[in-house]
Formats: C-alpha cells, sequence, structure tokens
C-alpha cells in the first residue's frame, strides 16, 4: 500500500545557532553604545535646561531687588543662605522659601537682600532636595542634599592645603586684565570679586557689575560633589556648602572623583589630590564627555571643552578684566 510521509523536520545545527547568536551580541554591542549616547544626551540637556532656568531666576531676582544679583552667600560667617535660596520664589519653589524664612522667624523677603540669620538652623525639615538641583549625569549620592550648579567667583585666587598648587599662576594676571585676588573670593566688597558671585555676600549689580557683557561672563556652571569637599558638605542652602566655591583658574575636568582623596593630601592620583585642597578641586566640572555647561550672565547656556585655552576661560570668568574672550566654542 501506498504510504503517505510527512517530509522530516529540519532542525537548526549547531553552526547555525552559534552564528545566530554571533549576529545577536554584534547587534547589542552596537546597540548599547548608541542607547548610552541618546541617555547622555537627554542629561546633558536637562543640565543645560537647569541652568538655563537657573541663570533666568537670577535675573529676574535682580529686576525685584534693585538690580541686585542673588548674594551667593551672607558675610559674618553665618547661614543666611545661599543663591539658591533667594532664586525659589522664581523657580516656582515660594512656598519652600516661605518656610525657609518662616523657620527662622522671619517673613518673606522677596525685596530684601537677606533671608533672616538662622534660618538655615531650622531650614526645612524633611524637604532638604532641590527639584532641578542634580544633573542626572553626575553619580555622586542619589538623594543627596547637594546641587551640581555653583555660581562663578571667575578667576579668583584659591590657595590649596597641600603644599600642590598648580592652578595659582592663572589668579594674577595682568595681561589677562586682572591681578591677584583675595583667596577663596573672602571679601565683602565687590572691587576685589573677579567675578559675580562669592559666599560672603559681595553686592553685585546687574548688568552694571559686568562691564565686559553679559553673553561675555559666564554666571553659574556645574561642578562634581565627589572632587569638591564644600558641596559634598550636601546643604545646598548653607552659604559654605560650596554653591559659590568654584574658580576658572582650575581648567574644566581638571581632576575626577576616582582620582581624588577625600581625607588626606595624598589622594589616588598623587600627592596633593585631595578633595579639600582648594587650588585643584574647586573647578568647574561634570560627567559628560569632554566638558562641562555653563550659563552665561546674558541667560545663554554654553557647553565648554575642557580642553578650552585657560586664558580664554580665565577671562570668561572675569567681569571686568577688558579683554576680548576669543573663540570658546
Amino acid at each position: 500500500m501506498f504510504r503517505f510521509r510527512w517530509p522530516r523536520a529540519r532542525g537548526f545545527t549547531l553552526i547555525e545557532l552559534l552564528v545566530v547568536i554571533a549576529i545577536i551580541a554584534i547587534l547589542i554591542g552596537l546597540l548599547v553604545p548608541a542607547v548610552q549616547k541618546v541617555r547622555e544626551a537627554a542629561a546633558r540637556m536637562q543640565c543645560s535646561n537647569n541652568l538655563k532656568q537657573l541663570a533666568l531666576a537670577c535675573q529676574s531676582y535682580a529686576d525685584v531687588n534693585g538690580k541686585k544679583l542673588p548674594p551667593g552667600g551672607y558675610y559674618n560667617w553665618d547661614s543666611r543662605g545661599t543663591w539658591l535660596v533667594y532664586t525659589l520664589p522664581y523657580m516656582e519653589q515660594a512656598p519652600l522659601f516661605n518656610k525657609a524664612t518662616q523657620a527662622a522667624g522671619g517673613s518673606l523677603a522677596n525685596t530684601s537682600n537677606s533671608v533672616p540669620q538662622g534660618g538655615n538652623a531650622a531650614f526645612i525639615q524633611g524637604q532638604t532636595t532641590l527639584p532641578y538641583g542634580r544633573c542626572p549625569s553626575d553619580d555622586y549620592t542619589p538623594g543627596a542634599s547637594v546641587s551640581n550648579y555653583v555660581g562663578s567667583m571667575g578667576p579668583q585666587c584659591a590657595a590649596g592645603q597641600c603644599g600642590f598648587s598648580p592652578n595659582t599662576v592663572y589668579c594674577n594676571q595682568p595681561a589677562w586684565g586682572y591681578t591677584t585676588s583675595p583667596d577663596h573670593g573672602n571679601d565683602t566688597n565687590a572691587a576685589n570679586i573677579r567675578g559675580l558671585f562669592n559666599r560672603l555676600g559681595a553686592t553685585m549689580l546687574f548688568p552694571a557689575s559686568i562691564p565686559d557683557g553679559t553673553s561675555n561672563t559666564i554666571l553659574i556652571g556645574e561642578a562634581m560633589p565627589g572632587v569638591h569637599d564644600h558641596l559634598a558638605i550636601n546643604r545646598w542652602w548653607d552659604y559654605n556648602a560650596g554653591q559659590s566655591h568654584c574658580t576658572t583658574i582650575i581648567p574644566i575636568n581638571y581632576v575626577t572623583p576616582e582620582k581624588m582623596s577625600t581625607n588626606s593630601c595624598t589622594g589616588p592620583g598623587g600627592n596633593g589630590y585631595y578633595t579639600g585642597n582648594w587650588n585643584i578641586s574647586w573647578g568647574f566640572g561634570s560627567r559628560h564627555t569632554g566638558g562641562a555647561n555653563f550659563a552665561f550672565a546674558d541667560g545663554s547656556v554654553h557647553f565648554l571643552q575642557q580642553g578650552l585655552d585657560i586664558g580664554t576661560y580665565c577671562k570668561l570668568g572675569c567681569r571686568n578684566d577688558g579683554q576680548p574672550t576669543g573663540q570658546y566654542e
């Protein structure tokens, strides 16, 4: 009798399976870097937007407060708040600002130049993070009460603590339009401050204190708490916790967290690579590839390359050097 035979199913050979697996591995290898690039581009864009909004908030503060930029900190070493505190009402955070002032027994201070003294001692219990304070590219302690955005001191002198101060040479440059200045911006006299912020509250007028032009002067930049001992205090509202503690005499991305020690002058990068050595740690930088975002006084945001000429960088940081800055992007 005739018997019908079904065609015999043919399976994959081992070689064919290996080829398929290899193709999938290659595709994954191509896809992962592309996804990472997309994620980094989104993170960089978010950082740029945060800086843009903070720059506009500083301008809005000046419009309401007699053309004065928000103080970087406040003098007499008390705790009246950083520029981030003063810009809260202009960042849709008025309730947070009200809570800060009321905790000190004060009142809303939109039209004055100070949060009541002691305001930070009882500051915003249970709500100490800023919704726009962190750059998603930075892997420093998630949830820490810190901000990656720091007001610029310009090319202010910053002595180190380890006998290793390679960037001091850039803080006194008459050929670039400025001379020596108080270490770490510790002066209440605006005439002695090279940039637009310092922790002691020197008054800067907008735009009168920027004769070089708002489009040529850095206002705020990105910084990494992992290399900066004061930022690592993790209190963005505290005048001495780093939010006005970055100088442009230190090249962009001069050090990374992996290179730094947090407890002594002898760090992984060699003698002097210490988060408390301010001549190398108080610089701007980011986890973005090749540079960092900066908001200028006109509200524009630019990505500055870490290989930017140090003279150009210092001039961009200085508000009154009277020098052309050249090409910076």
